[in-house]
Parts: structure tokens; sequence; C-alpha cells
């Protein structure tokens, strides 16, 4: 059963994250985990939200399915092109969602396994890893289309990844991109959008986790010193993506 946050259960929207990472002790201990994270940067006053840990086989009954308004799929460890049976279900459950037109917004893993749940390509980046501050640029039909967003055509967002959207799903539309990676992020009629960056990320989070992936031998000390001069250079408009992922998510573009 996944565990829940907020008032106005009876009244109030219902949101669930599907967490497909690990909480890092750092994590834990400064910000209380991902999950609240997560709500920290869409949540508001009224709403119902539940978490549940997906890497563990934890998903939601077909049956509490349709009490929820939205899903947002997580970032992970573990590579979106990959067999194991937790993204298996993960697959499944997320193709029934998309019948059901439930809201589906993911971020970085979660926008890789959308595009794959929908019939798109993913695998190891072309470009290798992306980590740091990094700026992505909307499409100007991005820009017109959610004009009362005031999107910025740069817009800075936190990355840490070695995968990506190789090909789109049919039908899917590419609204962003970064020098580094062509599809950043992309639509899917209005009820799926998938972000390739961090929008909930801070700073102090990317730091640890470059730190993390040195220890793990994952990235070389090299890319480590060129990911914190990143970030200590560059700012996330988390402004921006609040705005554009709790409208989207709430359908309100």
């Amino acid at each position: 059963m996944g565990g829940g946050y907020g008032e106005g259960e009876a009244e109030g929207r219902r949101f669930a994250v599907l967490l497909c990472a690990e909480d890092s002790e750092y994590v834990k201990k400064v910000h209380g985990g991902y999950f609240k994270v997560f709500v920290s940067l869409l949540g508001e006053e009224g709403e119902t939200w539940h978490v549940y840990r997906a890497a563990r086989g934890e998903l939601p009954p077909a049956e509490d399915v349709d009490a929820y308004d939205g899903f947002v799929i997580s970032g992970s460890c573990s590579d979106a092109h990959g067999d194991d049976q937790w993204i298996r279900d993960l697959l499944s459950l997320i193709e029934a969602l998309v019948s059901k037109k439930k809201q589906l917004l993911g971020v970085c893993f979660g926008h890789q396994i959308l595009s794959r749940a929908l019939g798109g390509k993913t695998g190891r980046a072309k470009r290798g890893w992306d980590i740091g501050v990094t700026c992505i640029h909307p499409s100007h039909s991005t820009i017109k289309q959610f004009s009362s967003l005031h999107i910025p055509s740069h817009l800075p967002i936190i990355e840490c990844h070695r995968d990506e959207v190789w090909e789109l799903p049919p039908n899917a539309e590419v609204m962003a991109q970064s020098e580094k990676t062509g599809i950043e992020i992309f639509r899917y009629g209005n009820h799926v959008m998938g972000i390739q960056g961090h929008p909930e990320y801070t700073k102090d989070i990317l730091m640890h986790l470059i730190d993390r992936l040195l220890q793990l031998n994952l990235i070389q000390n090299c890319h480590a010193e060129a990911a914190k001069a990143s970030v200590e250079a560059g700012e996330p408009n988390r402004e921006a993506w609040r705005k554009l992922c709790k409208a989207f998510l709430k359908s309100q573009l």
C-alpha cells in the first residue's frame, strides 16, 4: 500500500508518485525522501498525494487507479530499456493509465519509460552522460501553445542521465531539445508528458548524487568536476518548471 500525504482526502484531488528509485540517506535526512521532494514541487493545499514504490514491485491496484487524477513517474538507477519484472509491470500499468487518459508526468527514467510504453525507443545516450545544469530550448510552437505560462526560450534544468529517448512514439511531439539531447520534453496528446531533466531536484541533491556516482565508478573525476562547475555556474529555473509541471498534471493547459 502506498504512503499518503495531505489533507482533504474526501473532497480534494488525488495524485500518486510511482517511485522508481530508492531514497539515498542524504535525501531522506535533508528532504524527507524523494516523494516529499516531488510533493514540495507539485503539491497544493487540499490535495492528497500517495507514493507507490514501483522499484519494489508496489503499484496501485487496478481498482484504485480511477481514484487518482494524475500520476508522476520518477527517475531511477535502472534502465528504462531493461527487462526486470517490476519494469514490465510498470509498463503494463502505464498502458492501462494511457487508455484511461489519466494525466501522466514522467521525469528522467519516467520520461523514457513513458516513451517505451507508447512505442518509442530508448537506450544509452549517444553523447554520453549529461550531468549538471543544462539549458533546454522549448520549440516555438510549445512557447506559443502555452503562452499563458510565459515559458522562456532558454530554460535551465538539472540533468543526470546516461540514457535517452532515441525515437518518439507514434503521434508524439517534441516540445524541447538541448545541444546534447534531441528529445528533452515530449508530449502525447493532452495527458502524457515526459521530461528528461529533473525539475524536482535541488542543487544540493545533485551535488551529493555526483559524489555517489563517482564513488561507484560510474563517472570519472573529469565528469564530476565539469558537472559540479556547471551546477555552481548555472541556476535551474525551478519556478518555470513548477508552473509547467503543475499546469500539465492538473489539466490546466
